[in-house]
C-alpha cells in the first residue's frame, strides 16, 4: 500500500489486482492494522462511521478530518527539521515547554506547531510523540493525526525511535563507551528532581566520549528509556554531572542551562515504515560553550 497521496481529508491509496479482489473487510482491517500497528477498534469504528472506503482499485481512508484546538495556537516562527501528511519535527530552543503543562499557559512548543499548521492552512490538532526538558534543545517529533499517533506511539514502545544526544559533562571520563543501567525514581526531598534509586523505574543509557576536553567531555548518548531528566540523573550517577545543571550537581559555565542537545532523531515513518532521520545543528551557546571548554 505505498501508492499513495492525500486529497483532502481522505488518503487514497491505489490497490494492485489482486488486493482489489480481496475486498473483505475484516482482511482490509486485518491489513490496515498490522501495516502500522494501529488499533483495530479504532479502525473498525472509521468504518462503521463511512471513513473507510472502496472504490474501484482505489481505497479511501479518512484520516484528516478537521480538528479544533484545545488551546490557542502561537504563530511564533518554528525551525522545521521535517515534515509531510503525517508528522513533523521540530526544533525545540532553550526555555520552550514541548506542551502547556497548566490551564492558559502559552508559549509552548505545541502551540507554535498548532499556529504553524493553522498558517499553512491545515486544521490539524499536532500530538507530542515524545519530550524534552524546558533547557535541553533538539529535534521533537509531533503525529499530525490519529493513525500517525497510534503508529508513532507503538514504535516508541518498541524502541524504533532513536534520540542521540550530545552532552558537555564535566570532568574527563575514564571509560570512553558504556552504558548506565540504574533505575531512575523521584527525589523525596526535592519536588523536582530525580535520583538512581532501586525502588525506581526501569532506565539505560548508552555513552560514548566524543572528544576529551582540557577540563570536560564531549559525550554523545543513545536512550534506551525515556525517564524524566534521565541523562541528567545518569550522568551525575556517574560522576560527570552536565555542565550547567545546578539541579544534579554541575558546575556553572555561563550558559543559564544544562548542556544538552538532541543531535539526531530517527524514527519508522508512521505509513510507509521507511526510516526517517532529522539532525538539529548545536545552538549558538552550547557551540561557544564548546569552544571555550577546548581552548581553555
Amino acid at each position: 500500500m505505498k501508492g499513495a497521496r492525500r486529497k483532502g481529508e481522505w488518503w487514497e491509496v491505489l490497490l494492485s489486482a489482486e488486493k482489489k479482489a480481496e475486498q473483505d473487510p475484516g482482511q482490509l482491517l486485518e491489513q490496515l492494522s498490522r501495516q502500522a500497528a494501529v488499533s483495530r477498534k479504532w479502525l473498525s469504528g472509521l468504518w462503521h462511521s463511512g471513513g473507510i472506503r472502496l472504490q474501484g482499485n482505489r481505497l479511501l481512508l479518512k484520516l484528516f478530518p478537521e480538528e479544533t484546538l484545545p488551546f490557542a495556537p502561537d504563530f511564533t516562527m518554528i525551525d522545521v527539521l521535517y515534515e509531510d501528511d503525517f508528522c513533523l519535527v521540530a526544533a525545540k530552543p532553550a526555555g520552550m515547554k514541548v506542551h502547556p503543562t497548566f490551564e492558559g499557559e502559552k508559549g509552548t512548543l505545541l502551540q507554535a506547531v498548532a499556529g504553524h499548521l493553522q498558517a499553512a492552512g491545515e486544521a490539524a490538532r499536532p500530538r507530542h510523540i515524545h519530550r524534552l526538558d524546558e533547557q535541553t534543545t533538539g529535534p521533537v517529533l509531533f503525529a499530525k493525526c490519529n493513525w500517525a499517533q497510534q503508529a508513532l506511539d507503538a514504535a516508541m514502545r518498541e524502541k524504533r525511535v532513536e534520540r542521540l544526544y550530545a552532552a558537555l559533562v564535566q570532568g574527563r571520563l575514564a571509560k570512553r563507551e558504556g552504558t548506565i543501567d540504574a533505575p531512575i525514581g523521584r527525589d523525596r526531598h526535592h519536588p523536582s528532581r530525580r535520583r538512581v534509586s532501586p525502588g525506581g523505574s526501569p532506565a539505560v543509557t548508552r555513552f560514548a566520549v566524543a572528544e576529551l576536553l582540557p577540563s570536560a567531555s564531549l559525550v554523545r548518548l543513545r536512550l534506551e528509556t525515556g525517564r524524566t531528566h534521565q541523562i541528567r540523573v545518569h550522568m551525575s550517577y556517574a560522576g560527570h554531572p552536565l555542565l550547567g545543571d545546578a539541579l544534579y550537581g554541575g558546575r556553572d559555565a555561563g550558559m543559564g542551562r544544562q548542556a544538552l542537545h538532541g543531535e539526531r532523531l530517527v524514527f519508522p515513518h508512521p505509513w510507509t515504515g521507511e526510516i526517517v532521520e532529522t539532525e538539529a545543528d548545536w545552538p549558538d551557546d552550547f557551540r561557544s560553550l564548546y569552544e571555550r571548554l577546548k581552548n581553555s
